[in-house]
Order: C-alpha cells, then sequence, then structure tokens
C-alpha cells in the first residue's frame, strides 16, 4: 500500500474511533433516566399544552425533496460559469441541454401539483403522481 494513503486512513481510524466512544459514552450516561418528572416533556420550563406527535401533509415533503433536486442539480451550473470560455462552444450546447432537462423536470413536476403545499378538504384530495 502507498504510503501516501497513510494520513487519509489514520483520520478515517481516528474517526471511527472517536464516534464510537462519543455513541459508548451516550448510552452509559443515558442509562441513568432519574424518573417520571426528568422524563416529562416541557418547552422553556413550562409543559407542553399540545401533543408533541401531529401529522404533516405529504405535500410539505414532496416540494422539500423536489427543491433539494432542484437545488443540487443547479450547484453543477456554478462550476461550469468559471470554464465556460475554455470550454468552447461544446461545453456550452452541453450546459443547455443540462438547462432544458431542469426545466423540462421543473415543469413536470408543476403540471402533476407536486409544488401546491395548500391543505385541500379530505373529501376533495387529489392524487399527486399518476
Amino acid at each position: 500500500m502507498p504510503r501516501q494513503y497513510f494520513p487519509v486512513l489514520l483520520s478515517l481510524g481516528i474517526a471511527f474511533a472517536l464516534g464510537g466512544v462519543l455513541m459508548i459514552l451516550s448510552w452509559v450516561a443515558g442509562m441513568h433516566t432519574g424518573g417520571r418528572v426528568k422524563l416529562s416533556t416541557y418547552e422553556s420550563g413550562m409543559p407542553l399544552l399540545d401533543r408533541s406527535r401531529k401529522r404533516l401533509s405529504i405535500a410539505f415533503f414532496l416540494v422539500a425533496i423536489d427543491f433539494v433536486v432542484f437545488d443540487v442539480e443547479a450547484a453543477f451550473l456554478y462550476p461550469w460559469t468559471l470554464v465556460v470560455r475554455q470550454g468552447g462552444w461544446s461545453l456550452f450546447w452541453a450546459v443547455m441541454i443540462f438547462i432544458a432537462l431542469i426545466v423540462a423536470g421543473y415543469a413536470y413536476v408543476w403540471r402533476k401539483g407536486g409544488l401546491e403545499v395548500a391543505t385541500r378538504a379530505p373529501g376533495r384530495a387529489r392524487e399527486i403522481v399518476r
């Protein structure tokens, strides 16, 4: 094995060992729970007035996933701006195809109703993915 990999392997080993030690310490510290009062839920020193397990609309998660996907794709455009002059026309047209695919995906999600977050009446709920 080349000697140049030793620092990387050493840092990975230290990271895994430190992670394991922290997990074991957390488990040992959590063994003594303290009783019913310590386990009760509170916020800012006051008991909660509402239940903590509420149902969230799936539309919120769909919009969040769509945002992450389009944001990551847009992040690929930043390095392109640095090398656009050296890449020539072939790179320009490749990026235009990439942008066209992003726009087509965005239009598809929009048409299917994936960006609608407004709450619907229970009887009038429509299917997002057809």
